[in-house]
């Protein structure tokens, strides 16, 4: 059974063992670091194989964790799996700015939270292209949560067009830094980074 797309408002973005959090970031307790790590691995395993076959034993053998565990913080299969599904509450921090200021707003958020919060809040769509199965849900949660809102904000001719490349960017640079983990990325800050890489959003945002 395909599952019925439900609100929730969890992290979205997959855990990044290199990135280090910034000074000043919150250390999570066990109950957070249990959570976070049955969330990456259900991210691990619904964007690398079809629902069908995705267990909660198996998402919890992953994690390191007892199956009760996995449902005591998510429930069924079909909440879990929404769960990932769910590009809202990243929406909501990267669209958060004047549209004078946004290319360079969702530059700083994405590479902070990536930081901060060891994971990044976009990547995982990449994992469902190609895929014809429940994982489509995806691409199509992030088309009406992040594509189509960044479309109703923009001015100007073409917006969704302009939208769909911003949104291609932003993914862009997180599987850039992902790439090169050790890489001058990884050293550079994120206003630096920002520098170079908002002149060319904030052209898309502004049309």
């Amino acid at each position: 059974m395909t599952p019925r797309a439900t609100a929730v408002t969890e992290p979205d973005a997959p855990a990044r063992p290199d990135a280090g959090p910034e000074a000043g970031a919150a250390t999570p307790g066990p109950a957070a670091t249990g959570r976070d790590a049955i969330l990456l691995a259900a991210r691990r395993a619904f964007t690398q194989r079809p629902y069908a076959e995705v267990t909660i034993r198996a998402v919890a053998a992953d994690a390191g964790v007892s199956p009760s565990l996995v449902v005591k913080h998510f429930g069924r299969k079909e909440q879990l799996f929404n769960t990932v599904a769910d590009f809202g509450p990243a929406a909501e921090e990267l669209l958060d700015a004047p549209l004078d200021g946004l290319g360079r707003h969702m530059v700083l958020t994405l590479v902070r939270r990536r930081r901060e919060q060891k994971g990044d809040p976009l990547l995982r769509v990449v994992f469902s292209l190609g895929n014809h199965d429940e994982r489509s849900l995806l691409r199509d949660r992030f088309h009406e949560q992040v594509t189509a809102r960044l479309t109703a904000r923009l001015p100007g001719r073409e917006p969704a067009l302009r939208a769909e490349l911003i949104a291609g960017q932003l993914i862009g640079l997180g599987a850039t830094l992902s790439l090169h983990r050790e890489g001058a990325g990884s050293r550079a800050t994120p206003e630096h980074l920002a520098d170079l890489y908002a002149p060319a959003l904030q052209g898309l945002v502004t049309g």
